[in-house]
């Protein structure tokens, strides 16, 4: 079973989670709350586990489909619940923007065996109530990312 240790190390709200192999992750709240932008929010945080879970899923799902990924990128956006607590992420808007050979219909295939079938975060956010909405974007391999 995973292990995870959290440990207050800046101010009142600045925390530092590490895994059992060391990788560190710094968390704050906002300014607003009393945090000192320190880390990242842990709700963003979600987002970010989201991107990195699907990324891997995509990448692995495109080399076996002998696509050349030259670059990678997402833009994640979303949107939580107004005035309630806990506000949970009602909608969540994923950009996948891949750059080099790869056939448009393989990369919109992989995107979605990766956000309705693999990805642990999407689907832990989808029964959380999330909806979540994406788009592929296929840049040539002569452009930058």
């Amino acid at each position: 079973m995973p292990k995870i240790e959290l440990a207050r190390v800046s101010a009142d709200y600045g925390f530092e989670a590490s895994d059992e192999n060391g990788h560190t992750v710094r968390m704050d709240t906002s300014p607003e709350s009393g945090g000192q932008n320190y880390g990242v929010r842990p709700m963003q945080m979600l987002l970010m586990g989201l991107g990195g879970c699907s990324a891997i899923d995509v990448i692995s799902i495109l080399k076996k489909q002998r696509q050349e990924v030259l670059d990678y990128r997402m833009v994640i956006n979303g949107d939580r619940e107004p005035g309630v607590e806990p506000s949970l992420w009602e909608n969540i808007n994923i950009e996948f923007h891949l750059k080099g050979n790869i056939d448009e219909d393989k990369a919109k295939r992989a995107v979605e065996l990766s956000i309705g079938k693999y990805c642990s975060v999407a689907a832990t956010l989808e029964k959380a109530g999330a909806e979540l909405n994406w788009r592929v974007f296929i840049h040539p391999a002569d452009t930058t990312l």
